[in-house]
C-alpha cells in the first residue's frame, strides 16, 4: 500500500471534527469554508525600497468588494514611521490554531521590515482604517543575535513565532523569535545553532512537527542574485523537521541540486494530515513531503522545465516563488515568477499532483497586457498568491524582493506592481483571468510602489493552522 492510500492521505478525511470555538478563527477547515464571508478587504505590504521614491513603506488596504464604488482601489495606507524597512511577509497575532483561547482576537497584524529588522504591530479593529500601535525596534531584536524577520505565524496559545534569516550581523545562522500576546519579545524559540539557514515554516500540532526551509544569509541575498553564490554553496537546499513541543531539530532532508532554494512550505490544512509541499525556487520543482512510521520523506512531484529566451544566455527557470493549498486540500496553486504563469494542480492524491489548469500574465513569456491592450503593462511575473477561503478567487502580486526585482524586472521600479485575480472553478478545476480586476500600485500618491504578500481580515489559506 502506498503512503497516499493510508488513512493519512490528507485530503477531506477529518473535516467533520468539530469542537467549541471560544477564540478567533474556525473550528475546522471545513467550518472556515462554510462560515467565512467573502473577502472585501485585502492587506498588502507596499514598499519603496529600491525605487526612486524617498518615502517610508506602507501597508495598503485594498478594496476587493465588487459591490463597492472603490473596487480595486487602495482605500487607505498605513505609513511606516521609518524609511527603508522593506516590508515583506507578515501575519496575524492569532488564527484558527487559537480558536480555543477565550478572549483572543484576530485583530493585530505583525508586519516586519526584512531589511530593518523592525517589527510593526498594526491594529485592524477598524478594518478600513488600521493603525500602528507599537513598534519593536531593531536593537531589541539584535539582543537575541537575530535579524531579517520573515514568516509570521500565530501559535496555539496566543503567542507569535517569527522566522529570522540571519544573526545580528546578517550572517548565519538564523533562528526563530517568539513574541507573547502583549507583543513583547519572549525570547528565542530555538536553541542557537540548531540549523544554519532559515526561511519559511509551518507547523502541524497533531503530528508534533514544524517544518522550515532555507534561503540564504541576508548578506548573500540582500544585494541581489549572483549565480556564483549558488556555486559557492551560499544558498539553501534543505528542509528541517522540528519537534514542535520540545523545540528541537529532529531531522534534516537534503533536497540536493533539484531542491535549490526551497522557499514557501505548506502543510495540507487538515490537522490529521502529515503531507505538505515546498517549492524549490531556483530548481523550479515542487517537492511533496510526508511522514511514514515517524520518519519524514521528500520526493519531487512536479518539475517545471526551463525555457530558452533570446535575452538570456542560459535556459530560464520558472522560479517558483509562492504556493498555496486550497482550504479543502484539493488544489495546489503556484507561481513561476520568471516564466509568467500560475499553475493549478489537483492534489487529491498528494503524491501524484495532476495539472488542472494554467494561465499566463506578464513575466518573460506571458502577455504584457493580460487585462487588455488599453490597460497598463504588467512588467513582472506572478509572485505572492492568496486564495479566497471558498477557493473561488485567486489573487497575486508581482514584486519578489527589491534588489531581485531591479535585477530581473527593472521596469517595475518605474511602473510599480499590480495585483491581479483569477476566477477559479473548483468543480471543473479551471482558472479564468478576471480582466476587469487590476490594482495599480504604480498610481500611489508618492510614486510607484512594489506590492507583496496578501492577507484577509478573516484568515486565509496561507496563515491558518488547526490543532
Amino acid at each position: 500500500m502506498s503512503d497516499t492510500e493510508t488513512s493519512e492521505s490528507g485530503a477531506h478525511e477529518e473535516h467533520e471534527h468539530h469542537h467549541d470555538v471560544e477564540g478567533p478563527g474556525y473550528a475546522t477547515p471545513q467550518a472556515a469554508i462554510e462560515e467565512a464571508e467573502r473577502e472585501e478587504i485585502a492587506y498588502v505590504p507596499s514598499l519603496y525600497v529600491g525605487t526612486d521614491v524617498d518615502a517610508p513603506d506602507f501597508l495598503s488596504v485594498v478594496d476587493v468588494n465588487p459591490e463597492s464604488d472603490t473596487y480595486t482601489e487602495v482605500i487607505d495606507r498605513v505609513e511606516m514611521p521609518n524609511k527603508g524597512d522593506e516590508l515583506h511577509h507578515f501575519g496575524w497575532n492569532a488564527c484558527s490554531s487559537s480558536c480555543h483561547v477565550e478572549g483572543l482576537e484576530r485583530r493585530h497584524l505583525v508586519v516586519p521590515g526584512q531589511r530593518s529588522s523592525r517589527l510593526h504591530i498594526i491594529d485592524t479593529k477598524d478594518r478600513e482604517n488600521p493603525e500602528i500601535v507599537k513598534v519593536i525596534e531593531p536593537e531589541e531584536v539584535y539582543e537575541y543575535d537575530l535579524s531579517a524577520p520573515h514568516t509570521v505565524h500565530c501559535i496555539p496559545d496566543g503567542e507569535i513565532l517569527i522566522s529570522m534569516l540571519g544573526n545580528e550581523d546578517g550572517d548565519l545562522p538564523g533562528g526563530f523569535l517568539e513574541l507573547n500576546d502583549d507583543f513583547e519579545i519572549e525570547g528565542r524559540w530555538d536553541p542557537p545553532g540548531e540549523m544554519e539557514m532559515n526561511y519559511d515554516f509551518w507547523y502541524q500540532p497533531r503530528h508534533n512537527v514544524m517544518v522550515s526551509s532555507e534561503w540564504a544569509a541576508p548578506k548573500t541575498y540582500y544585494p541581489g542574485f549572483d549565480l556564483e553564490d549558488v556555486e559557492a554553496g551560499k544558498y539553501g537546499h534543505k528542509l528541517h523537521f522540528w519537534d514542535w513541543t520540545e523545540r528541537q531539530l529532529q531531522q534534516t532532508i537534503d533536497l540536493g541540486e533539484e531542491g535549490m532554494i526551497p522557499l514557501e512550505v505548506r502543510f495540507l490544512h487538515s490537522p490529521e494530515s502529515a503531507h505538505g509541499y515546498v517549492g524549490a525556487a531556483l530548481s523550479s520543482n515542487i517537492f511533496h513531503f510526508y511522514e511514514r512510521e515517524k520518519e519524514w520523506f521528500a520526493e519531487k512531484v512536479i518539475d517545471v522545465e526551463s525555457r530558452e529566451h533570446d535575452d538570456w544566455d542560459m535556459p530560464v527557470p520558472g522560479l517558483i516563488t509562492d504556493l498555496v493549498v486550497s482550504m479543502d486540500d484539493r488544489y495546489l496553486f503556484f507561481s513561476n515568477w520568471l516564466h509568467g504563469d500560475v499553475r493549478m494542480y489537483d492534489v487529491s492524491d498528494p503524491a501524484n499532483p495532476r495539472l488542472s489548469d494554467q494561465l499566463w500574465a506578464g513575466g518573460l513569456f506571458g502577455p504584457r497586457h493580460p487585462t487588455g491592450e488599453d490597460d497598463r503593462e504588467v512588467v513582472a511575473g506572478p509572485q505572492m498568491l492568496q486564495l479566497s477561503i471558498d477557493g473561488e478567487r485567486l489573487y497575486w502580486t508581482t514584486s519578489l524582493f527589491s534588489t531581485w526585482d531591479n535585477q530581473f524586472y527593472p521596469e517595475e521600479k518605474e511602473k510599480g506592481s499590480v495585483m491581479l485575480k483569477a476566477d477559479v472553478n473548483p468543480r471543473k478545476g479551471t482558472m479564468t483571468l478576471d480582466e476587469d480586476f487590476l490594482v495599480d500600485f504604480g498610481e500611489m500618491p508618492n510614486g510607484p510602489a512594489r506590492a507583496h504578500e496578501i492577507r484577509w481580515p478573516d484568515g486565509d489559506c496561507t496563515s491558518d493552522v488547526w490543532q
